[in-house]
């Protein structure tokens, strides 16, 4: 009995010890993070929106962490070849990328799968913002309201309106909203959301699906923006427009601006990352930047992340194979 029981002892110590011993260089490194230069991919070209707030957000994490924080363009794919890169790397901290949801995580892996695997291969460091995408229609346009457009779309069926290409995040939306209303429309896919709103301004296209480029014509008073999509809330910005859901429609998920690294990152070095961005995010500076663009600020973490992108990620793979849809 008593040589039983300090067998039991000895393997109590012996597992308390062991588990020290594997937390121990975690813990090392939490402490020492970060000691050299971070890198940050950003999965758009230089001057894009996603670039300007990535730069952003690593000026002022260099104060935050006391080390240098460098952008770097890797552009391709829709964010996904920056999101390739990212997953390749060593977990340390030290390797970093700016993406957003849908085309590295969400939708396009469905369609073009990725060289890694979107739910498991990353550490979704933080989301900082979100895409807005709207119905646009010229401002000479006599249609003022998304039910006036509904009346009017009804009465002159088959009216065309661009996108950034077919199943994008515009072209879903619409599909899903004229599903609802019960319109008849023509898709003019794009490559890319500026060929779209040009389309429209040459009034070669009755409107435009945009998911970004769009806003800078609102705000010049050139497109007259009639309903939200892509969004779970209505654009601060724009509160005065309604969204699809406003409307009673099925809505297209969001798309993120969302930070990630490899899988793996410890758990005090994410926490180090998390606590600096999530600074940056809520200070000033880098709001006047979001500002700037109209693009809805929002913080998420890790947790939060996980969640949403594997329900996003099963509503895209549902959508699509209703849609006949093959990978």
């Amino acid at each position: 009995m008593w040589r039983e029981r300090k067998n039991s002892e000895i393997f109590a110590i012996t597992v308390v010890l062991l588990s020290f011993l594997f937390s121990w260089p975690s813990l090392a490194s939490g402490q020492t993070y970060p000691d050299k230069p971070i890198t940050i991919y950003c999965g758009y070209e230089a001057g894009a929106t996603t670039d300007l707030t990535t730069r952003a957000l690593a000026k002022g994490a260099e104060k935050l962490l006391g080390v240098s924080v460098v952008v770097e363009n890797k552009p391709g794919g829709s964010s996904s070849v920056c999101a390739a890169l990212v997953a390749s790397k060593k977990p340390d901290g030290y390797t970093l990328g700016v993406i957003d949801s849908f085309g590295s995580l969400t939708a396009r892996s469905h369609l073009m799968p990725p060289p890694y695997k979107p739910l498991e291969d990353f550490t979704f460091v933080v989301q900082y913002g979100l895409y807005v995408g709207g119905i646009c229609v010229l401002a000479e346009s006599p249609v003022k309201t998304i039910e006036e457009f509904i009346v009017y779309a009804k009465a002159h069926p088959g009216l065309s309106y661009g996108s950034a290409g077919m199943l994008s995040r515009g072209h879903i939306a619409v599909e899903l909203f004229a599903k609802c209303q019960g319109l008849t429309l023509k898709h003019v896919p794009f490559k890319g959301g500026a060929p779209a709103n040009t389309a429209l301004l040459g009034k070669h296209t009755d409107f435009v699906a945009g998911v970004g480029q769009h806003i800078q014509y609102v705000k010049q008073g050139v497109f007259r923006m009639l309903m939200v999509f892509s969004a779970e809330k209505r654009d601060p910005y724009f509160p005065h427009i309604p969204m699809a859901k406003d409307l009673g429609c099925e809505d297209v998920p969001p798309n993120q601006y969302i930070m990630v690294g490899p899988k793996g990152i410890p758990e005090p070095v994410y926490q180090k990352l998390n606590e600096a961005f999530k600074k940056v995010i809520n200070g000033p500076d880098f709001q006047k930047v979001m500002e700037s663009f109209n693009l809805p600020l929002e913080y998420k973490d890790k947790l939060q992340l996980d969640k949403e992108m594997a329900a996003q990620y099963e509503w895209y793979g549902s959508f699509l194979k209703k849609m006949g849809v093959k990978k």
